[in-house]
């Protein structure tokens, strides 16, 4: 029934856009948005629950961190079961009722696939281990002899991304490749049995009705021949800058063909969203071409920092680059595995951080293409920065030399309501703490408060939904403006960016139809520091 239900969203044909190309996509984490049971974790039900409030914040699409059965030893991302729910999110029945309410609200969800690694708990590899070297099974992963006349080293100089070495060393004497924790073993992508297996995968969410995939890890997929060294360590400084021997490799392209074949065989607009990190734009388009993925997010608008000379030639490259496949541009300022923007823009000035994060979701969603918003960004929540060491989670945290183990700080729970915590989260507790502070900034303290981050964003998404010469397109026209503001027309839609620390002085475009910030009366042309402004040209 789902899958019928999805077929009657908006879809489009022939030359006009598909829906993905302008769409506000919203990220979910699952265990931190919605707890229906009490036991401190969010769940599917949780999230079905407040489909409503998304509906009316107005976003497209709902795109779901993993739910899949998983030991979570990474936060659901080592997978078990691929087609099963795992309990404490709920049931495959919870899942189809999220994808089954959400069309009904005219919502699309799409999933978080993992197809570089799975769950050492996955069948396929408990059996690998029981087998032994040399039969079927370990050639569904990278097995390897160790190097050294015993075989006690790695078999390759890899590291892993979330510190210490990429290999594991197993009873047998054999080691296995892991780029990231132990307990995520990499499948070997070079066996037709693994192709074979996620193309099966795909198939089962998109008969359960689900309208997309944002695949993890999509650049990793693919190994260099003979699995060489890379000849120097610090490599996480080389991740997004050049293309390695474990990521970035041609080979990858020829799975999403693959891919693309299986999404297009369902009506309704299917789509695969690759995260991929590469080192230039132009790399990222390549998993864009027509015959493969739809989007990829664009890291490298994430990277950039707050000033205007930087963002203008990262925008100018991400057009540039996605233009010759026919892709959209993706933009996006937070998500599950980075600080959030608003402590990531502060400097250590919080308040200042909440300016720039209010300017820069205006910017983010003028610019041509499609929008993601992570979950908590449209309450303008900061990164909890001083979580103790006993609740954090995250693998890397307890590693060294990998990541900086602090990704926890930008998962904490949402606040709903309420003046102390969990703020109507659940009725018992949460899994990681939420701040005091945090009362003033849950949905309901910010719901008809024209000032709040909240109702900025529900504005925001109201008149892009509105304005034929948002959303979709290719293109800005840079206006001439003074050094540090950003200032560019999409048919009548002008939208002014002021980054420096001062207030500029610059011509009205227009009528203003909505601004990051308070403007001063009866001058609608100065721009206040760290502001962004809407307008009616």
């Amino acid at each position: 029934m789902t899958q019928h239900l999805a077929e009657t969203l908006p879809t489009t044909t022939g030359t006009l856009p598909g829906w993905w190309r302008e769409a506000v996509i919203y990220q979910v984490y699952p265990r931190s948005f919605a707890d229906s049971n009490g036991d401190g974790m969010g769940d599917l039900e949780g999230i079905r629950s407040r489909l409503p409030y998304l509906k009316e914040l107005g976003v497209d699409a709902v795109w779901l961190s993993p739910f899949y059965a998983s030991p979570q030893a990474d936060a659901g991302y080592d997978v078990a079961d691929y087609r099963a729910i795992d309990p404490m999110f709920g049931t495959l029945h919870d899942a189809d009722a999220v994808i089954r309410e959400a069309h009904e609200l005219g919502l699309r969800i799409i999933v978080d696939l993992v197809p570089n690694h799975c769950s050492d708990q996955h069948e396929w590899f408990k059996q690998a281990l029981r087998e032994g070297p040399g039969t079927p099974l370990r050639e569904r992963f990278h097995f390897r002899p160790g190097r050294g006349a015993d075989g006690s080293q790695p078999p390759n100089d890899w590291e892993s991304i979330f510190g210490g070495p990429a290999w594991t060393r197993v009873a047998d004497g054999e080691w296995y490749l892991h780029l990231f924790a132990p307990e995520q073993p990499d499948f070997n992508w070079e066996h037709p049995a693994v192709q074979d297996e996620f193309r099966s995968v795909l198939r089962f969410w998109l008969d359960l009705g689900v309208d997309g995939f944002r695949i993890d890890v999509a650049h990793g997929l693919v190994k260099a021949p003979g699995l060489p060294d890379l000849g120097r360590g610090e490599q996480l400084k080389l991740l997004g800058n050049q293309v390695l021997p474990f990521f970035d490799q041609d080979g990858v392209h020829e799975i999403y063909r693959s891919w693309r074949k299986v999404l297009d065989e369902y009506a309704g607009d299917r789509i695969g969203v690759a995260e991929a990190w590469t080192p230039s734009a132009d790399r990222t388009a390549l998993y864009l071409r027509p015959d493969e993925l739809h989007q990829a997010f664009n890291f490298h608008y994430l990277t950039t920092g707050w000033d205007a000379a930087a963002l203008r030639a990262t925008i100018d490259e991400s057009l540039d680059a996605m233009r010759p496949v026919g892709a959209p541009t993706t933009w996006v300022l937070s998500n599950h595995d980075v600080v959030r923007h608003a402590t990531r823009f502060a400097d250590g000035d919080p308040a200042a951080g909440l300016r720039r994060a209010r300017a820069a979701a205006l910017l983010m969603l003028a610019l041509p293409g499609s929008a993601y918003v992570y979950q908590g960004e449209e309450l303008g929540l900061p990164e909890v920065v001083d979580l103790p060491d006993e609740v954090r989670q995250d693998p890397s945290f307890f590693k060294q030399n990998g990541q900086d183990g602090l990704r926890d700080g930008c998962r904490v729970p949402l606040p709903w309501s309420g003046t102390e915590a969990p703020y109507g989260f659940g009725d018992g507790g949460s899994w990681l703490p939420q701040p005091a502070e945090w009362a003033g900034l849950s949905v309901a303290a910010q719901t008809g408060d024209p000032g709040s981050t909240l109702e900025l964003y529900r504005s925001a998404l109201r008149i892009r939904r509105e304005r034929a010469d948002l959303g979709a397109g290719d293109a800005v026209e840079w206006l001439p403006s003074p050094e540090g503001v950003l200032a560019f027309r999409r048919g009548s839609f002008v939208c002014t960016v002021n980054t420096t620390a001062e207030a500029v002085a610059m011509a009205a475009p227009g009528t203003v139809l909505l601004a990051s910030a308070e403007l001063e009366p009866g001058e609608p042309g100065t721009l206040p520091a760290d502001t962004a402004v809407w307008w009616q040209g």
